[in-house]
């Protein structure tokens, strides 16, 4: 490959094609490289679950190609085999609060999972973080994804992040994301991790993808009707 630094142009032999083409190798050589820029994110979460409204038009991270039933994403879901997201908490200690009503017609869509604060919050599936952010209602948040982008977990009201964790950075299961707090519009006196499970939308849109209820898969149970 040829070089483009000086002492490798002077010595050179007498290029047949004369001056002009030295003068364009060295203009070439000067030319600017092209940064990487990586994709912009939403700067907030629409409202679902414990998130505000958003006020923009958030660029979708990628488009995923081929449209899946709910059905099926559930069913990939529970072959996950999920990991408990909270460090230490029992499935016979979780609460399904996913129906419930907040700020009047509005729905859960997520379980809390309520454990000391600063009790490590864990990844519960092999993959890749998406988003790390904070909005006013999630607090300090992570968004990660499985190996298939198919589902999206989303984790909310944490105290701090692990110091390692950053967008595109890969998970394993029981990996450590942050840890448990109250920040956003949790209760100050009740630290919990506010964990949601989503279908990745075919547009790509992460942060807005239709719920599924991690309850019942993590506790084990069979699909209730």
């Amino acid at each position: 490959m040829t070089s483009c630094t000086p002492s490798r142009l002077l010595i050179q032999p007498r290029l047949s094609y004369g001056v002009a083409a030295m003068l364009a190798l060295l203009a070439a050589c000067a030319r600017p490289r092209v940064p990487i820029v990586a994709a912009p994110t939403p700067s907030s979460r629409p409202a679902r679950g414990d998130s505000p409204t958003s006020a923009s038009s958030p660029v979708p991270l990628a488009t995923v190609a081929v449209e899946r039933s709910a059905e099926a994403d559930v069913e990939y879901l529970r072959s996950r085999r999920l990991a408990m997201p909270v460090a230490g908490i029992r499935p016979d200690q979780l609460t399904d609060s996913f129906d419930e009503a907040r700020d009047g017609s509005r729905r859960h869509h997520a379980i809390d999972i309520l454990a000391p604060r600063g009790t490590p919050v864990l990844a519960a599936d092999d993959g890749r973080v998406l988003r790390v952010s904070w909005n006013s209602a999630g607090g300090n948040t992570v968004y990660a994804t499985d190996p298939e982008s198919r589902l999206v977990y989303y984790y909310a009201h944490l105290d701090g992040y692990h110091e390692l964790i950053g967008p595109g950075r890969p998970l394993l299961k029981g990996d450590t994301i942050g840890f448990v707090g109250t920040t956003g519009n949790a209760p100050k006196d009740i630290p919990h991790l506010h964990f949601q499970v989503m279908r990745m939308p075919s547009d790509g849109k992460y942060w807005n993808g239709e719920p599924i209820n991690p309850y019942a898969i993590l506790r084990g149970e069979a699909e209730r009707p």
